[in-house]
Order: C-alpha cells, then structure tokens, then sequence
C-alpha cells in the first residue's frame, strides 16, 4: 500500500467516510489544478487518479449538439439578455419556455457536431465524448493550493450529506444533547456531538435553564438540508416529546398493548396522557405508573420536573370527561353534545381542584377531551353557586387574545402563554368576585335593615318615655340572636286622678 493510499484512508477513518467518497474528492481536485495549469475554463474535466502509482489520467468531456452559427449564437444571446432584464423589472425569474426557442450553446460542456466529427467520425447528437488530455508534468504552487481548498471544500460537503443522512432517521425522535450557547435572538445551540442543533425561543420551556455544560433530553421535530448544510430543529415544548418519552420508557406502548390515545399539554408545568388498552390483564395507568412510581419518575425528570396526569382514556364521553379533571372527583356530567359542550358539576370542596391553578386543570381537560368544559360548584342543598368556563383559549390567536383582554381592561403584552394565563385567572377570579359582591350586598342588606330597626326603636323609646303610657326594653341573650321585648306600664285610676286635681284646687 502507498503512501497516498494511507493517507486517503487515514482521512477516511477521521471523517467517518467511505473511500469512494474521499477519492471522489480527490479527483475533483486534481480536475481542478489540471485546469489551472494545462488547461482552460472551457474544459469539462475529469480526473482519474491511480494512488498506488501516483498516476493521473484527464479527459475532457463533452456532449455533442447541432451546429450553429456564431451570428445567430449572438442575436440569441441578445434576445436573452433582453428577457432577463424584462423578467428582473417585473420581479420574476425567466421562465423556460421564454428560453426555448433560443440557440444556446455552453463550450464548456458541450461540443458541436462539426467539432465532434473530427474527433469521432461515429459521432452522434446527445452523445457524450471523453476527450483525452495530456497531462505534462508536475502542478505548480498554485495548482496545488487550488487542489487542497478544492479537498476540504468537498469533504466538509460530503461530512454535512453524511451527518444528514444519519439524522434523518432520528427526525421525530429523542435525542441527548449538551448546551452550548445562547445566541442574541434567543436561540439556543445544542451540541449533538457531530453537528448543532437548533432550540428555537417558539420550542423552549420557560422553567428550563440552559445553563452552557447542561445535559437534557430534545425532541427532533425537523431534519432539513440548508444553505449551510444540515439544519437540526429541536423542541422542549412540543407535545409528541412526552408521547415519544413515554413510548420508549414504557414496554407496554412500545410493544402496542398499550396505547397513548390524546395528550394535553403546558409545557413545563403540567401535561394529561391519556392511555387505553383492550387487554383485560393490563393496567394501563399502572403500567405507565411502575413500581413505585419508578417509570413515571424517569419520564418526569427527562421533561424537567414537568407534572404528569395519567389518565383512563374511555369512548363514554362522560367518563373521559370525569377522569380527564383528576385529581378532582365529578359529582356529575351534562353533555350539549351539538355544542360539543360539558357542564361538570363538583362539590364545593372540588371546585378549585377542578380549576386548576390559573384554570390551567380545566384548560387541559377541554383539549384533552375536545369538549368545552364549564366547571359549576354544588352546595350540600344541591343548589349551583358558582361556576367557571374551561374555554381553551390555547386554540385562538394573539390577536383574539388580545381583543378579549382588551375588553376585560387586562394587560395585552406578553407571550401567548401568558395572556392565555391572564385570561384564564381572570375569567376564574371573576366567577369568585361575582360571588363575593352577591354575599356583600347580601350583608349590607342585612346591616341596612338591622340599622332602620334600631331606629325605630329609638323613636319609639323616646316618644313612650315621654308620655308615660308604654316602657320599651332591649334584651339581649347570650344564646339566642337580638331581639326586642316591650313591656305594658300600669296605667293610674281617671276618677282618682280627678279627685285630686278639685282638691288641689280647694
């Protein structure tokens, strides 16, 4: 074995490429440096390169076309300078049929029949002719610099295709990664090892620190080849991360027995599975639980802490809608079903279990389920006291949101989540505030009427003491609530009265 033969395989090893590849490489180089010492841009060249003895062998290739003359090749030429410009003005680009009809002729490529003729009698129209070329000696300096920038270019492309290749098979996956760094927009670069992967501020969770050094878990939503090479899209946030997760931490789903019907999710905070299986011997809950909560745990830890509600899936719409408010226990369910609505009714120590934090509960049901969920509060008496709407406001637009906190006088700036947040809390806070004013009033009411009645006693008491005839007295007792008690006063003889009065006057 050569040493040239060493050296391309040692190449190979490092880069993790085939040898074809890098010989490939090679030989588009040394096409390169042929041209720029023996030949000219006009050439088509193709190298055939022998490590072992260093042998390099050139041919110019070349296509055979019609024949046409160099005045028409020239008005052509015009015309097509002419329609360029005109399709530049308009802001388009030239269209083929517009270049259809013109003689078009590229020397480097192609070689006219005429031409061809000379060098093969047998030549024939679309043909391909391999001109052979003679290489005189050794490349110069230049050709050599020419030759190596010609090399790394080719194998850093041939590196990218070959990165791309093995990430296509990972789109839609999980894959490990270390941050690297944080760019001025936000962006955040994550070290895969051969390549950097993209977390875009649209995909990231606002509880995770990306923290450069730290080790965490990404799900690839896209593989794409750009301008710079392979692009890798991550995301933390998208919901298929925590069915993917669950898929490869739990057997049951990965082997089919049990099955991740719907997923709802707030991205690092709280996320509802639900899960379903036909096999009566399987605990679906159970099984995505573990022992000890050993699975679960792992999932949870890879999502950053994220809660996770494990819930039975149920084709009864009422069922799913029950087991869709766990942790909170449902008294009872009303379906709309025109509407695609829920009314769940709770008791009244459910009814902020139900919610949810910022509604965030509520929210997560509806889109688990699909239906619009209005949480309503039942008193021991059976009487509604209270309701909230679980509107999933996660479907509409900023622009919606906006035009809904705009008309309830709330902030408008923010990300969606937020206003999604704010909206949710005041539509909670209002139900409680509705309840509160109906209860103040309500004693208000009850002060009001207590304060006319201590009036009128008062004017009583003191229109009766001043005439004698009648006493009025307040009792209050300790174990009963304030009452008043009148007492009759004992009224003197009118016939004494007046025999008094002639007395007096005698």
């Amino acid at each position: 074995m050569s040493e040239t033969t060493k050296m391309i395989q040692l190449i190979c090893d490092e880069k993790g490429l085939q040898y074809e590849v890098v010989m490939e490489a090679v030989e588009t180089a040394l096409g390169a440096a042929y041209r720029k010492d023996f030949g000219n841009r006009q050439q088509n060249i193709k190298i055939k390169f022998d490590p072992e003895t260093s042998d390099i062998q050139a041919w110019d290739v070349k296509e055979v076309v019609e024949d046409v003359d160099e005045e028409t090749l020239e008005a052509d030429q015009e015309k097509l300078s002419e329609r360029r410009e005109q399709a530049h003005k308009e802001g388009r680009e030239i269209s083929e049929e517009e270049v259809d009809d013109l003689a078009r002729f590229n020397p480097k490529t192609q070689i006219m029949m005429k031409e061809a003729k000379e060098v093969k009698k047998t030549a024939k129209l679309g043909e391909v002719l391999e001109i052979s070329l003679e290489v005189p000696g050794d490349f110069g300096r230049m050709a050599a610099q020419t030759a190596k920038q010609v090399i790394i270019q080719k194998l850093r492309e041939a590196e990218r295709n070959n990165v791309f290749e093995g990430f296509k098979d990972q789109d839609g996956k999980i894959v490990q990664g270390v941050v690297h760094r944080r760019e001025k927009n936000g962006t955040v670069m994550i070290d895969l090892g051969k390549i950097n992967g993209v977390l875009p501020v649209s995909d990231q969770v606002r509880s995770d620190q990306y923290r450069p050094g730290a080790k965490m878990k990404f799900f690839v939503s896209k593989v794409q080849m750009g301008d710079r090479g392979p692009e890798i899209i991550l995301s933390r946030s998208d919901k298929k991360m925590v069915e993917v997760i669950f898929t490869e931490e739990i057997p049951e789903i990965e082997e089919g027995k049990v099955v991740v019907k719907a997923i709802a999710r707030d991205a690092g905070n709280r996320s509802k599975v639900a899960v379903f299986t036909d096999d009566d011997t399987i605990d679906p809950i159970g099984s995505c639980i573990g022992q000890r909560g050993s699975r679960i745990n792992t999932i949870i830890e890879g999502l950053g802490g994220e809660k996770i509600d494990v819930i039975q899936y149920s084709d009864d719409a009422v069922e799913f809608i029950k087991n869709s408010l766990s942790p909170a226990k449902v008294t009872a369910v009303k379906l709309d079903e025109k509407e695609m609505k829920a009314t769940v009714v709770v008791a009244g120590d459910q009814f902020s279990l139900a919610i949810g934090r910022g509604g965030q509960n509520v929210r997560l049901a509806a889109t688990l389920t699909g239906w619009t969920v209005n949480v309503v509060e039942e008193s021991p008496e059976g009487e509604i006291i209270a309701e909230a709407e679980g509107v999933d406001y996660s479907k509409m637009k900023v622009a919606e949101l906006k035009e809904l906190l705009k008309e309830k006088d709330l902030p408008i700036t923010g990300k969606k989540d937020e206003l999604i947040e704010r909206l949710t809390d005041a539509s909670v806070k209002s139900v409680v505030k509705e309840e509160e004013v109906v209860k103040e009033q309500s004693d208000e009411d009850l002060k009001d009427d207590e304060k006319k009645e201590e009036l009128v006693v008062d004017k009583i008491e003191e229109k009766e003491d001043e005439t004698g005839n009648k006493k009025l007295e307040t009792a209050t007792d300790a174990e009963s609530t304030e009452e008043v008690v009148m007492e009759e006063s004992i009224e003197p003889d009118e016939e004494k009265v007046e025999e008094e009065k002639e007395e007096g006057k005698e």
